[in-house]
């Protein structure tokens, strides 16, 4: 099974590609021009910003950046493009033969270009309604090598991309939306304009079933383009596909060909590879880390501010509380430096609690007090019944971290008494005496 995709980003600007419409919503057909209307004598003026951001996913994609860019027309008729063709590129793109990593593996990027976006048809009832406002919006597009061969390396590219995006300042509320190239055996079928990575998944599963049924039954599978329903969860044909010749590309001639070196653009944030370092010699594992600063730039700046103060369990367990419970967008810097210590001394971070420290109020921390006995039973009990976090210990000394907080957290103690009288008994534990 191969399956490549197409996918399109709306770049952050606030000008379309080729005008000084604005990008940000307005009334129906309201952010117009002749020139992203298509009006004959109108001529389209590239947006450097757009380029730059381009060039920054270009760059975080590891495609080298080439030094002059060029624009063709895609030539189709369909009510949503006035001029009955799209500018975009072809060899002349951004950046090309780059890749993206997911796990070990490489996800070959074939090239990543700049295009203008249709207008938007808004079906109503028998009418046919089209709102022009979308019209020009800059878009990148994304084309990969049919590199990817199961529904979870697919989940898996789509959300670095997401997160690589995001961190170079890509609005990614907007949901990414995808062509969809599947083959299982020669014949390639394409899936236009799927949004969201839950359709995604929903489509590459129909069309598996679909063409898996079809070369069951010695059929043959058409080369075509399709639509996906989302009511449905299916696919169906829309027209057969379009060969390059069929578009007939010509070079722009209303746009010269642009020297972009030089041009500055974001450098890239790879989420994965963060979190491996940040979780390095600590007891939490690194897709723990991911899933927090995935989509998350303030924690990922709360983690790098405390990491040296405070052990990352104890953080990330403080970032977690207040997105439960705090009633800010961001937690504020006093308030995690409260709660991280609050659970370091084994205390219960409740809504209430983090209500008090959010109004400037103080927590007070009381601990119950055991004698060493007492102290030395508890200890030896919980580790007769957590056998597994002994040998981790004796393999990864800094999993006595991961004890304390539990020992101390359970039994409202202080984690300094805890360490104090752990440390020598845990050594007997993990030599087996």
């Amino acid at each position: 099974m191969k399956i490549g995709l197409e996918v399109h980003v709306a770049l952050p600007t606030r000008s379309k590609l080729f005008c000084s419409c604005s990008t940000e919503g307005a009334e129906p057909n309201s952010s117009i021009c002749p020139i992203c209307m298509g009006f004959p004598g109108s001529k389209p003026m590239l947006n450097k910003g757009a380029v730059e951001a381009a060039m920054g996913i270009a760059n975080a994609l590891h495609c080298p950046i080439n030094k002059r860019i060029s624009f063709v027309r895609k030539v189709y008729f369909y009510p949503d493009l006035p001029k009955s063709y799209q500018i975009t590129q072809m060899e002349g793109a951004v950046g090309s033969k780059g890749h993206l990593a997911i796990g070990e593996k490489r996800i070959r990027i074939r090239r990543v270009q700049i295009e203008e976006d249709p207008a938007q048809i808004i079906r109503d009832g028998a009418l046919t309604l089209i709102d022009f406002n979308r019209s020009g919006t800059p878009l990148v597009e994304i084309v990969t090598e049919p590199d990817i061969s199961s529904e979870e390396e697919m989940r898996s590219f789509i959300s670095g991309l997401r997160s690589m995006l995001y961190y170079l300042g890509v609005d990614i509320n907007k949901e990414i939306k995808a062509d969809v190239n599947i083959s299982l055996a020669e014949t390639r079928v394409e899936v236009k304009n799927v949004t969201g990575i839950k359709n995604m998944i929903e489509t590459l599963r129909f069309e598996i079933e679909r063409q898996t049924e079809l070369i069951k039954n010695n059929e043959e599978i058409a080369r075509e383009t399709r639509g996906y329903n989302e009511k449905s969860r299916s696919t169906q044909t829309l027209r057969e596909k379009e060969s390059d010749e069929e578009y007939g590309y010509v070079f722009e001639p209303d746009l010269t060909a642009f020297d972009i070196a030089g041009l500055e653009f974001n450098e890239p944030v790879y989420a994965n590879e963060v979190a491996i370092e940040l979780a390095k010699g600590t007891d939490v594992s690194p897709r723990t880390v991911s899933e927090i600063i995935m989509l998350d730039k303030d924690s990922l700046r709360q983690i790098e501010r405390l990491r040296n103060r405070h052990s990352l369990r104890s953080i990330i367990h403080g970032i977690e509380r207040y997105k439960k419970y705090g009633s800010m967008g961001s937690v504020p810097d006093k308030v995690l430096d409260n709660i991280v210590l609050l659970i370091e001394e084994g205390k219960e971070v409740s809504k209430e609690v983090i209500a008090d420290l959010e109004s400037g109020k103080t927590v007070k921390v009381e601990y119950s007090q055991l004698s060493d006995a007492q102290l030395g039973e508890l200890i030896n009990r919980y580790l007769e019944e957590n056998p597994k976090l002994v040998r981790e210990y004796a393999k990864q000394p800094k999993t006595i971290n991961l004890i304390i907080e539990n020992i101390a957290r359970g039994n409202g103690l202080h984690p300094k008494e805890v360490a104090r009288k752990l440390v020598p008994i845990i050594g007997r534990f993990a030599e087996g005496k």
